[in-house]
């Protein structure tokens, strides 16, 4: 198998994502309301009318974006004949993109699923008070740099590298002074650009210990299977099963590092070619570009996607 299915994380989410898929595919449809169901309200609606704001609050974009992917998956199986367990050497999510790889990969109900990442979301936003935290993206410096500056500009406070995303793009996190100091350090470093993000807190970093002891009491309430293909989880990025180990990981990325430039790497070392990214947006399609030579992003989120993907998915099986 030389195709990998992966699913994009906050960021990704824009109103009306979706709406076209659940119109044309009773499968797709069937997925949102599972999720409503699951709520207990019509994120449908805040998904698909908006507004902007409320679609990004973290509670409401971390279950959004999975509809999505999972409905996306849902009209990939029933329209292009897809299979998570016969076409997917491995599975893969950024952040919240792990639970979406979970529940398509059937480790997850898709409903568990729902319900965990509007405690994810709600836990993570509660964490550190709003202003408190902040982070920002470095561009241009490896990963190793980002981390040096990331450790200089700590100074007894956190400053943490978040996300690894590929690319010379690492994104840092942790106390609002700290990152502030860490744009000004990548900068005398050379970095090509350094910015703070319009993001509401501190994801992984060690300010988020709160929202991960939430996990770890929502992930022990729920079932989790061994998945159809193996997770390249985003702490590790290497390829796990067992269901035990799957909760612990997914309790430790909320305060870790989403290690992708390394999963990708890791894909393409071991024969993936086609990474499918399933759901909202481009994201994951342009970074692997970047990260993985001779590796193509296909990227499927609108009904216009499918004959495509099925396309590419019958070349990555002669492949």
């Amino acid at each position: 198998m030389t195709a990998a299915f992966t699913f994009p994380g906050q960021g990704s989410q824009a109103v009306g994502m979706g709406k076209a898929l659940a119109e044309a595919f009773p499968a797709a449809k069937a997925i949102f309301d599972e999720v409503d169901a699951a709520l207990g309200e019509k994120l449908t609606a805040t998904i698909w009318d908006g507004p902007a704001e409320t679609l990004q609050l973290t509670e409401n974009a971390q279950p959004a974006l999975m509809a999505v992917s999972l409905a996306t998956l849902r009209v990939l199986e029933t329209e292009a004949g897809f299979s998570v367990a016969r076409d997917a050497a491995f599975v893969a999510g950024h952040s919240l993109g792990e639970y979406s790889a979970l529940a398509a990969a059937g480790s997850l109900s898709v409903s568990d699923t729902a319900r965990l990442l509007r405690t994810r979301g709600r836990a993570m936003q509660k964490a550190v008070p709003v202003g408190v935290g902040a982070m920002a993206a470095l561009l241009g410096l490896d990963y190793e740099a980002a981390v040096s500056v990331a450790g200089e500009a700590a100074q007894q406070e956190v400053c943490q590298a978040a996300n690894d995303n590929g690319g010379g793009q690492v994104v840092v996190s942790g106390n609002k002074a700290a990152v502030e100091r860490a744009v000004e350090i990548a900068k005398s470093r050379g970095a090509k650009r350094a910015m703070l993000l319009p993001v509401s807190a501190p994801f992984h970093c060690r300010l988020m210990q709160p929202a991960a002891d939430a996990m770890a009491e929502a992930l022990a309430g729920v079932t989790i299977r061994a998945p159809a293909s193996p997770l390249v989880c985003n702490v590790l990025a290497a390829p796990i099963t067992d269901p035990d180990e799957i909760r612990r990981r997914l309790i430790e990325q909320v305060t870790g590092t989403v290690r992708w430039r390394e999963s990708v790497a890791f894909m393409a070392s071991h024969g993936v070619t086609r990474f499918f990214e399933i759901g909202a947006g481009k994201v994951l399609s342009g970074l692997v570009k970047r990260i993985a030579d001779g590796a193509v992003g296909i990227s499927v989120g609108g009904p216009n996607d499918i004959a495509a993907a099925k396309d590419a998915l019958a070349a990555a099986q002669a492949a």
